[in-house]
């Protein structure tokens, strides 16, 4: 029975439940006449708060339904008339809250915190720019000031992609899942995804080799990643997040495997490989088995927490590096040296992509092992 104290609520076993009859007029909008959820508390004080508040919610949100009645008095007026309220839905409503909620529950297993915090973001630069509406409520219009919104703030053009192509993905999801009868009109939208984009530049192999030498005369597990880096094109996260075991030494080729683990995840599935070690690299990945630490992580300083800290390690060597190659060049740049010193050697395209993970082109470039670990060390070792 309801309380008197705590309206819209029932205590039973000493902890209240929030109820509240469904309107007749939006019983088609229900599976079950009434809303009931537990508050999870016992106190009276709580209760009724988080019943007040949960009380408005759905005033609103009735609010908001029953404006989308065809028959709503002054329709004509509305700002949104022409894309939305001259439509009527009869299918299932889903908040933007409710479409998150059901991306994470059906993918965010065992994902990193990036993932959830990517789709956070891109909703709530939507709410910001159209407001929290309904998904079948958002129109053409709306997909357009978002793209605009995107573009005010300043964001290059690589990002505005990743926050397009995520807010999509969920849309595109929830829209199969429950097989709602609305498009995605976030959809083909045009941005200059090269805006505020740099081209990032290769470091010489003259000025490598100056870096490579430092490493070796400083030799602390800092420079021991650098050098790393610097002979095999590994990403920053890909070295930083590396165990001892992946590390293999062998009387013939030793090699990197390079594999995703819980706490650092590869960016594609073409970055799961094996990569020979030669120079430098081989010099640091003896020096890392080679130290007293015990712990199985190679480089322990970015591995204390759940995810490996590639933030803190891209800050402390980056500045570090700035001394040897000045601006614009990072860390990341060993990459793109890697890309040219291979076609130097006059390496082929499939290999080169094998060596640094990078996504090959093409159905039937996806079928089979790849090279044997022997070939990718004879390129490597002409380096």
């Amino acid at each position: 029975m309801q309380t008197k104290k705590v309206p819209y609520t029932f205590n039973r076993g000493g902890y209240y439940y929030f109820s509240r009859r469904v309107p007749s007029d939006l019983l088609n909008h229900y599976s079950y006449p009434r809303v009931v959820q537990g508050l999870r508390t016992k106190s009276v004080v709580t209760a009724k708060s988080r019943a007040l508040v949960a009380a408005a919610k759905l005033d609103e949100y009735w609010s908001h339904l029953r404006m989308a009645q065809a028959d709503l008095l002054g329709r004509h007026l509305l700002k949104r008339s022409t894309a939305v309220l001259d439509q009527t839905y009869s299918g299932k409503a889903v908040s933007v809250q409710e479409a998150m909620d059901i991306y994470f529950t059906a993918k965010g297993k065992n994902k990193p915190k990036s993932f959830k915090a990517a789709v956070e973001r891109a909703f709530r630069y939507l709410i910001e720019a159209c407001g929290a509406h309904c998904l079948h409520e958002y129109t053409r219009e709306d997909a357009l000031k978002y793209r605009d919104y995107l573009v005010a703030k300043g964001l290059v053009g690589s990002t505005i992609t990743r926050i397009l192509n995520t807010l999509r993905s969920v849309i595109n999801f929830v829209i199969a899942e429950y097989a709602l009868d609305i498009k995605n009109l976030f959809i083909g939208l045009y941005h200059d995804r090269a805006a505020g984009v740099s081209n990032r530049k290769a470091i010489s192999v003259q000025t490598i080799k100056k870096i490579q030498t430092a490493c070796q005369s400083m030799d602390d597990d800092l420079r021991w990643l650098v050098a790393l880096l610097s002979d095999t094109g590994m990403r920053l996260s890909e070295g930083a997040g590396l165990l001892k075991s992946d590390i293999q030494l062998g009387s013939d080729v030793s090699y990197i495997i390079v594999q995703p683990h819980t706490w650092r995840r590869l960016k594609t599935a073409s970055s799961k490989r094996n990569v020979p070690l030669v120079g430098a690299s081989l010099w640091a990945a003896q020096r890392i088995l080679g130290s007293k630490s015990e712990s199985h992580f190679a480089f322990p300083r970015y591995n204390r927490g759940e995810v490996t800290n590639g933030n803190s390690a891209s800050a402390a060597l980056n500045k570090w590096l700035k001394s040897f190659v000045g601006e614009g060049r990072t860390l990341h740049s060993f990459r793109h040296s890697m890309r040219d010193r291979l076609r130097e050697v006059e390496c082929p395209v499939d290999i080169i992509d094998q060596i640094g993970g990078w996504s090959r082109e093409g159905v039937g470039e996806g079928y089979g092992e790849g090279y044997s670990l022997e070939k990718l060390h004879s390129y490597m070792t002409r380096l």
